[in-house]
């Protein structure tokens, strides 16, 4: 797993349908429910008529850690739900790109904030980290 200043990444040898299938599973295994669904590539050919490969944005929400954040700091609303974005990468391989909690504390550094954004940060790192236990990351 890879990690930038703003995601937790891999990709897999997997296809697309499989990985969405797994990363929702996984998801609910870290204690996720996901709230919203946005297909990037039916809207992008219904809204500017283009084609694109495959690609879907999971708001993932945890309510403990989103209640817990909201008390915290009510402004972080604007940054929820946490962003999973799966994306078919071509040649049978799918690429997984996860907002990182992480970047809450850096935002409006709290101590009790950092300990949200540490226990959601370590359940997708775990989710993660389970994903590409089973289908094996590629370079």
């Amino acid at each position: 797993m890879d990690t930038t200043d703003f995601t937790l990444s891999t990709t897999l040898a997997a296809s697309y349908d499989d990985t969405v299938a797994r990363v929702r599973e996984l998801l609910g295994d870290a204690g996720f429910g996901v709230l919203t669904e946005i297909d990037i590539r039916a809207t992008l050919k219904a809204k500017l008529d283009v084609d694109v490969p495959a690609q879907l944005i999971l708001g993932a929400c945890r309510p403990q850690l989103a209640h817990r954040a909201l008390q915290v700091e009510p402004r972080v609303a604007a940054l929820m739900p946490c962003n999973v974005v799966v994306a078919d990468a071509g040649e049978g391989r799918t690429r997984v790109d996860v907002m990182d909690p992480a970047l809450l504390a850096t935002l409006a550094p709290d101590p009790e904030l950092a300990e949200v954004a540490a226990d959601g940060r370590a359940r997708l790192t775990g989710m993660m980290e389970a994903l590409t236990d089973q289908t094996g990351a590629t370079a």
